[in-house]
């Protein structure tokens, strides 16, 4: 679901940015809010994003070659909010794309525009309307159509740019697939496989760390929350995460040039290099697909999971310690 660069317009990259932003001016004040009633939700915070950036190294396999990943974002809602969800996963998607390649700078609003915005907030609001009298069935709904809702965000996204960006040819600049081609192509995917993935997930992490049955009041969403038992997550899925490597294939929309011609044949399009792909901006990450030079690609694998958590540990705690003494 990460959008690379040059997929969308730069024009539909800054609309999603400015959209985005205003989440994230909110997300921050009412975090800080939260911070000074509960200073556990600092730690809180670097966990969760954690959590979700381990969540989408695993990758996992679906019919038609490509793969696929949870985020973790309605989880994450659920635990701590949907303002904090949307702060930690914009977090956890600002470090893949800054560090390791995975999704584009440009398209760094729209990712979170799809998946720290839409996608827990959704779900967060069939949580509410659901978890009175159904709590377990509440988490697993709401996961499942937040995860669909980011899907679907992000097919429209993508469907839309042949029809808005093209020559006078009527070639493509952007990501050439249709809204026929792109919304059955990611819809089929979450709604079968992806969707009940990150239900199960969902519910399975909310059974293991909540320490009732009760769901954790609004005003102090940590405090339900037992922190120890989300550390084990977290150690287990940063252990297991090479796990992640064996899925072969791309997901749908995150082909390079050479992929993107291929898989133009197989869908009977005209295989042309789109030219705002070609030459649009290139950025080279440091550890481009979670990957450390002169290192086993397992053992590299987990050491850029390590190296997440540490800059998340460190950035939370740095930013709202210091916010909050000065305020």
């Amino acid at each position: 679901m990460h959008i690379p660069e040059n997929y969308l317009s730069p024009e539909t990259c800054g609309v999603m940015l400015a959209t985005a932003a205003p989440f994230w001016y909110f997300s921050i004040r009412k975090v800080e809010a939260q911070v000074s009633l509960h200073k556990e939700t600092i730690p809180m915070l670097g966990l969760s994003s954690s959590l979700s950036f381990l969540i989408m190294m695993f990758n996992l396999p679906v019919p038609g070659g490509t793969t696929a990943h949870a985020v973790g974002g309605v989880l994450l809602a659920i635990l701590m909010g949907p303002w904090a969800a949307c702060l930690s996963v914009s977090a956890a998607l600002f470090l893949q794309a800054l560090l390791f390649g995975d999704g584009g700078i440009l398209a760094f609003g729209a990712n979170c525009f799809t998946m720290a915005i839409v996608m827990p907030f959704v779900g967060y609001g069939v949580y509410q309307l659901v978890k009175k009298h159904w709590p377990k069935i509440g988490a697993f709904l709401a996961a499942y159509l937040g995860v669909n809702a980011a899907a679907f965000t992000t097919a429209v996204l993508l469907g839309i740019q042949p029809v808005l960006f093209h020559d006078a040819a009527n070639h493509p600049l952007y990501n050439p697939y249709p809204l026929a081609i792109t919304i059955p192509a990611m819809m089929s995917t979450h709604l079968l496989i992806i969707g009940f993935v990150e239900g199960f997930f969902t519910l399975g992490v909310l059974k293991f760390v909540k320490r009732t049955n009760e769901p954790a009041p609004l005003s102090a969403p940590v405090e339900g929350t037992n922190t120890q038992r989300l550390k084990y997550v977290l150690i287990t899925f940063l252990l297991l995460s090479p796990l992640g490597l064996l899925a072969s294939g791309t997901a749908f929309g995150e082909w390079d040039l050479q992929e993107l011609l291929q898989t133009l044949r197989d869908y009977h399009l005209p295989a042309n290099k789109p030219q705002g792909m070609v030459k649009g901006w290139s950025f080279h990450s440091l550890f481009t697909d979670y990957t450390i030079p002169g290192l086993p690609v397992g053992i590299g694998y987990i050491l850029c999971g390590v190296t997440a958590i540490l800059v998340f540990l460190f950035i939370y705690r740095v930013l709202f310690e210091r916010r909050n003494k000065h305020a």
